[in-house]
């Protein structure tokens, strides 16, 4: 069966991204990480200093050995069950988020008692002792963590936790977007993006779809970081036909 065009391209792009072993978002404002479902070979993951409250999409990281977490906006235990069918993680830092709770004895049972191949938590190693008392001390979690209605799927405690680490304005971060996406263009050999062009905090949109279209587009910055030569011309080539097509939709309504 000969394949189209689209299908090639579509399945070059995921051999690029089944690539990637290693992904640092430190600090980059994320709180949405679905890019992670496209990301099944990945190892090493570091998302300290953000916003993240849902670990979701984590659970198909089936190769995912290290996985950093401190300081997000994870408030519940239950988050993980996602982490719990993941069969070679080994090192988990989930410090400084609120599930740790004021407990510290029963937050790191609860987490090895859920994750007892863990050789190190929170950057201290893990003892035999520890997982046979968390067999004693901590909770089972079976279900995963109850989630919003749809209408509050833009949550306000994502905004109170990433405070601290996301105090830019709105014009700042849209300093920042555009900065790292023209350096993104110039190392694509493309032409950087006007100020006047540059849409990612439209006044049209509301603040929850802002917030998303920031997040998609911090993940695929920081994404674009890991791809080799052959990644990154998939990337120009996909980028340019959809250029392309805003320029021509642009030019229809016009």
């Amino acid at each position: 069966m000969r394949l189209t065009r689209v299908a090639v391209l579509a399945r070059a792009k995921a051999a690029a991204l089944d690539g990637v072993r290693r992904l640092n978002c430190w600090g980059s404002r994320l709180t949405d990480i679905s890019i992670c479902r496209d990301l099944p070979n990945i190892e090493v993951i570091t998302f300290s200093v953000n916003g993240i409250s849902d670990l979701e999409p984590l659970n198909q990281c089936q190769n995912l050995s290290e996985l950093y977490l401190r300081k997000n906006n994870i408030t519940s235990l239950n988050e993980l069950f996602y982490l719990k069918n993941l069969p070679r993680l080994r090192v988990l830092w989930l410090s400084e988020n609120p599930c740790c709770g004021s407990d510290p004895h029963r937050y790191r049972m609860t987490v090895l008692r859920n994750l007892p191949s863990l050789q190190k938590l929170d950057n201290q190693a893990v003892t035999e002792e520890e997982l046979s008392q968390a067999l004693v001390d901590g909770e089972e979690i079976t279900a995963p963590p109850a989630r919003r209605s749809a209408k509050d799927s833009c949550p306000e405690s994502t905004e109170s936790s990433a405070a601290e680490s996301t105090t830019e304005t709105e014009s700042e971060l849209l300093n920042f977007s555009l900065e790292e996406t023209n350096k993104i263009r110039e190392e694509l050999g493309m032409k950087p993006v006007p100020r006047d062009k540059f849409s990612s905090f439209s006044p049209r949109e509301s603040d929850c779809s802002r917030k998303k279209r920031n997040n998609v587009l911090n993940a695929i910055l920081l994404l674009v970081k890991e791809l080799d030569a052959e990644g990154l011309e998939i990337i120009q080539q996909t980028v340019g036909r959809r250029l392309q097509a805003c320029r021509k939709k642009e030019l229809q309504e016009e």
